[in-house]
């Protein structure tokens, strides 16, 4: 008897045991899923010569990019594994995808150089997302840092990349701005402003609190943008790249002033007894009895 009851306890410990995932956990992954299909599928639309859908994939997967995140931390299912599996979907969808796009519309007739210019950017969009991925564990960054990105980021990236196959489509600048050379080297001065050190805003932060009065006409300008960028999406996807470059050195600027701010605060606390530094005054007044 005692022979049997151990072979069936060993079974028992041998039999394995699947534990059930809840759905908070499954449904941000299938979010990043789906932004990774849409990538790839644009890489199927470009073999087939059909720009704008190729152009619309990119954006969806871009769109998904920002969606999981959030959904992730409002039904609180944040998980290493979700942020490995973005982390590879974002290389896909905005590194490689963006660089076979290029090279098929344009590059390829460049030769060697347009398939250099690809690798180029898709291998910068990898050291970037390496870098992200490290800078979120830095535990001593302030906490304006949240406002900005270090380079620019992946879905940016990827989308402002593609300006000179927006601008050709539109028949804009024909002759110079869609010559293989030019869109090489442009390709690659993107890449290197993805592994830059430039602060890019983040807009993290923008429209976390919005006023009552304000919610209905940000519907309706949501709504209207969503409608003019499906009816001219080379339109607006052109306008919007090229705001995005122009805003470049304005975050540059107020990045720069909020670290002189800091660095002003910094050498103000110093011990003194004459610092005027609000946070010590208060510390000195507890210390007084006041």
């Amino acid at each position: 008897m005692s022979d049997g009851s151990e072979n069936g306890e060993n079974r028992e410990r041998r039999t394995p045991r699947f534990r059930r995932v809840p759905m908070r956990l499954i449904v941000p992954n299938m979010v990043t899923l789906l932004a990774l299909c849409s990538g790839l599928t644009a890489v199927r639309m470009a073999f087939d010569d059909r720009w704008e859908f190729a152009v619309g994939a990119v954006l969806v997967a871009a769109v998904l990019d920002g969606l999981d995140g959030r959904v992730a931390r409002m039904m609180k299912g944040t998980s290493k594994f979700g942020a490995e599996l973005d982390s590879l979907s974002d290389f896909v969808n905005f590194g490689v995808v963006p660089a076979l796009m290029l090279y098929l519309w344009l590059l390829k007739d460049a030769g060697n150089l347009g398939w250099i210019a690809a690798l180029i950017f898709a291998i910068s969009m990898a050291l970037r997302l390496a870098r992200f991925n490290v800078a979120l564990e830095d535990p001593d960054k302030p906490a304006w840092a949240s406002r900005f990105f270090t380079g620019v980021p992946a879905p940016a990236g990827a989308l402002t990349v593609l300006l000179p196959l927006y601008l050709d489509f539109l028949g804009l600048f024909p002759h110079w701005f869609a010559d293989t050379a030019f869109v090489a080297a442009y390709t690659i001065a993107i890449a290197f402003l993805v592994i830059s050190r430039l602060p890019t805003y983040s807009g993290k932060t923008i429209g976390t609190r919005v006023r009552r009065d304000f919610v209905l006409p940000l519907i309706v300008l949501a709504v209207l943008i969503v409608a003019l960028t499906v009816s001219y999406p080379f339109r607006m996807l052109a306008g919007a790249a090229v705001l995005y470059l122009l805003s470049i050195p304005m975050s540059w600027r107020a990045h720069r002033k909020l670290v002189l701010a800091d660095e002003t605060l910094s050498l103000d606390d110093d011990g003194d007894e004459c610092d005027t530094d609000l946070d010590n005054i208060a510390d000195r007044d507890k210390d007084h009895g006041g």
